[in-house]
Formats: C-alpha cells, sequence, structure tokens
C-alpha cells in the first residue's frame, strides 16, 4: 500500500510476499513491447561534438568511443540514462524491474502530465531514473542510473519509488546495488511530497546497510538538492566523476546566504575528496573497471566469511 509517496510495511519486499526472483523483473513480451522506447539508441542530433570545456570538436562517433570525454581537455560531457546503463552493463545482461506505479500530479499542477508524456516520448525513459539488474564484468548487481535529460533528474514520488524498490529487490536477491546520480533535486510540481521521498530512500539505503549489502554512489555531474541530501550520500563506497558539480545548494545560493566567497573548486568532485566527501575521483573510461575491482574484492571477502 502507498500513502502520499511513502511506503507503508504491507508494501515492501519481504520473506512471505516474494514469490521468486523472476517476479522482479518485466516479462520477455513486456521488455519487447518497451524495447524501442526504453533502450533505443539517441536520435544524432549532429556530426561533430563540441567540447564545453576547451571548444575543442571532434567527430561525433570519436567522442563516443570515448565516452564523451574530451580528450584534449578531459571535460566529462554529460551522458543520458539509457547510454550510461549501456557503457556499464556487459551486453545482454541488463532487465529492467518490473514496477507498478501510477502517475501522480498531487497538486493538481498544470500541464504537469503532458511534460511528462512528452519526456517520455523524446528520451525513451518512463521516469528520471533507469532501474534494472545487470553483469559488470560478470559480477551481477541492482544499477540504477538517474538521467538529468528527464526533468533534471528531479526527485519526485515516482522517482523514490524506483529507488527504494531497487535497495528492496538487492536486498531480497542478495546483490550489490550501484546508482548513478545526476539530479538538480526535488520536483516542485509535487511539492511536500517530492521532499518525502529524501527520508523514504534514506531509509531504504539504510535497511539495506543493516542487513549487510553493498552500495557504491557514483556522483555525476551534478549531484545537488535533496537527491545528495538523501540516498547519494549513504553508501558504503561513494566515488565521483571528474568536475562533477555535488552540494545541496548551489554556490551561488550559498554566497548570497553566507555573505562570503566561497573556496575555489568549493563542491566539485575533487574538492571534495580532498575534505573526505568522496572516496576516490575516477575518470569515466575507468569508472567500469574500477567498479568491477570493487564488486570482486566484495565477492572474496563474502566467500571468505
Amino acid at each position: 500500500m502507498k500513502l502520499f509517496g511513502i511506503r507503508t510495511k504491507e508494501s515492501r519486499i519481504t520473506e512471505e510476499t516474494a514469490v521468486s526472483e523472476e517476479s522482479y523483473f518485466v516479462s520477455e513480451k513486456e521488455e519487447k513491447e518497451e524495447a524501442a522506447k526504453e533502450i533505443r539508441p539517441e536520435p544524432e542530433k549532429a556530426e561533430n561534438f563540441l567540447c564545453s570545456g576547451c571548444n575543442s570538436e571532434l567527430p561525433l562517433s570519436e567522442a563516443k568511443k570515448n565516452l564523451l570525454v574530451c580528450p584534449y581537455c578531459g571535460k566529462h560531457a554529460k551522458v543520458s540514462a539509457i547510454r550510461r546503463m549501456k557503457n556499464l552493463a556487459d551486453p545482454g545482461t541488463f532487465r529492467r524491474l518490473k514496477l507498478d506505479l501510477t502517475d501522480a500530479n498531487p497538486l493538481d499542477y498544470p500541464g504537469y502530465e503532458e511534460k511528462i508524456e512528452g519526456l517520455r516520448n523524446k528520451t525513451g525513459l518512463s521516469e528520471a531514473v533507469l532501474a534494472g539488474v545487470c553483469e559488470v564484468e560478470g559480477h551481477r548487481v541492482v544499477a540504477c542510473v538517474m538521467g538529468s535529460e528527464f526533468m533534471m533528474g528531479s526527485m519526485g514520488i515516482q522517482v523514490g519509488e524506483i529507488i527504494t524498490r531497487s535497495f528492496e529487490v538487492a536486498d531480497k536477491m542478495g546483490l550489490p546495488i550501484i546508482i548513478f546520480t545526476a539530479s538538480g533535486g526535488a520536483r516542485m510540481q509535487e511539492g511536500i511530497l517530492s521532499l518525502m521521498q529524501m527520508a523514504k530512500t534514506s531509509a531504504a539505503a539504510k535497511r539495506f546497510h543493516d542487513h549487510g549489502g553493498l552500495y557504491i554512489s557514483c556522483l555525476t555531474h551534478p549531484t545537488t538538492g535533496g537527491v545528495s541530501a538523501s540516498f547519494a550520500t549513504l553508501a558504503d563506497i561513494t566515488i565521483a566523476e571528474p568536475g562533477a558539480l555535488i552540494g545541496f545548494a548551489g554556490p551561488r545560493v550559498i554566497e548570497q546566504t553566507i555573505g562570503e566567497k566561497l573556496p575555489l573548486g568549493f563542491q566539485r568532485a575533487e574538492y571534495l575528496e580532498e575534505h573526505g566527501f568522496v572516496d576516490a575521483v575516477i575518470p569515466r573510461n575507468e569508472l567500469r573497471g574500477e567498479i568491477a575491482h570493487i564488486l570482486r574484492l566484495h565477492e572474496k571477502r563474502r566467500r571468505a566469511v
């Protein structure tokens, strides 16, 4: 049962309610029906890729091979949720989680439903996070990828429910969970109910931790607002991409509030690593290998125990 976007005890996955592992995934028929929009390649908009860091221009095909990282200045461009999931998962191993979600417009916000539907058609995502089970170099995990292309990755009722469900499935299946965050914060069209997702997702992360699960959080640009203040920063291992903006409020808002100039690079991944907030800053082309290494170490430890 759901009450104002918050899970009640009866709706959680328990020993009594979970039937089989297969029940967690969409059926083959549903997968085929959704494949065109959920895993479709993004439309090509330009023949060349222009780096926003150094203004260098290179063929789009070459930029994609380099995972949209500029080979000249190292600037990491934004990556869609679908492309990032493809970069992470071993080919042919990704299966979407089955999510019984209903569209929510609790404040009757004008034009909200139409905007959501338009973004679904444009991005190929059903919401601002793509969730499923996949393998990373042969290691099975639950993976969630937030997409800033879908309402800036804002967290509303559905996003909170997907993240919570993912933690619960990972717990039940005994798998690690990896979450790539990219968000502007809470979804204002859902008001206070969007803020309540902070508590819900944080509680889900705590339950997963208490049961001994491994949670890896990958902070990408930008990870701000309610997402950074909840599940994104509650992981066992927190890593970030170079140059990612990570924080609650933006630098300009903070400066206006405290009346002081912030240090150079404040809220960037490298600054946060230096001050112990992030465990490591890892370039995108090394990220998959490092995650696989962490998973190998985790599995060795579990076998030893």
